[in-house]
Formats: structure tokens, sequence, C-alpha cells
């Protein structure tokens, strides 16, 4: 076998871990493999198609690193995200409060329910904030 054809199976190995992986990362090194391949298939020796595939491998992970797809997402807690919880952003009312707590019907169950910083604990309707386990964060 040609130096060529080891590049190119490195790289279709390369493309089958990817597909494992699920991230664009191993396929940046795998275009990387095969510019390598490009290279030694023109016959321009072990150490340039090395060098061919290095830089462009690293210089397409970096692409993809400034691209839309290899920008890391902010993380919202899930107790806080109402795409995660569908009971954020829903509404309680509250008859009366002990010491920031109380206890209210939602959904058919009783559930404890704190009152989030910086609110003041007065009777009427709250708005769900988080959900911490089986007690609801309420807020004004």
């Amino acid at each position: 076998m040609s130096d060529w054809s080891y590049w190119l199976a490195a790289a279709g190995v390369t493309v089958i871990l990817e597909l494992f992986s699920g991230t664009f990362y191993l396929l940046m090194i795998a275009i990387g493999l095969v510019a390598g391949a490009v290279a030694a298939f023109f016959g321009l020796g072990e150490v340039v198609s090395l060098l061919v595939a290095a830089v462009v491998g690293v210089a397409a992970t970096v692409v993809l690193r400034r691209s839309r797809y290899g920008k890391q997402q902010l993380r919202v807690q899930a107790e806080r995200d109402p795409n995660v919880n569908l009971d954020i952003g829903q509404t309680v009312n509250v008859p009366a409060w002990q010491d920031g707590a109380a206890r209210v019907m939602y959904r058919g169950a009783l559930w404890d329910v704190e009152l989030a910083p910086g609110s003041n604990a007065a009777p009427g309707p709250y708005t769900i904030r988080e959900v911490r386990g089986s007690r609801l964060i309420v807020a004004a």
C-alpha cells in the first residue's frame, strides 16, 4: 500500500470514531488527515505530509471552535430553566406565610413553597421561579 492510502485509512477510522463521539472535532482532524493523504499522493514526503496534516487539522479545529457550532452554550441550571421544567413561570396562590415558607395546593398535590430572596411575604398570587425537589421557590 502507498503512504497516501494509510493516511486515508486513518481518516476513515477517525470519521468512524467521530460518529460515536457526536462532536465535530474528530471530523476536523479527519480533514487534516485527508490533506496529509493528498500531500503524500503528490509525493511530498513523510515530513511534509505530516506537517500539512497537522496544520490543516489545527486550522480546521480553530475555525470550528470560532463558529457557532463550536461555541459552548451557557448552561442554565435545570431547576431554573423553563425549557426543562414547565412549572417555572406558573402561578400559585399562597394564602398565608410562616417564616418565609408555606404549603399550597398545586397540580393536585400539596407543595412546600419558599419565598425567593428580596420578595415580601404577603398572601396572594406568586410566580414560580425555581423548583428544588418538592419545594417551589416563588416571587411576586
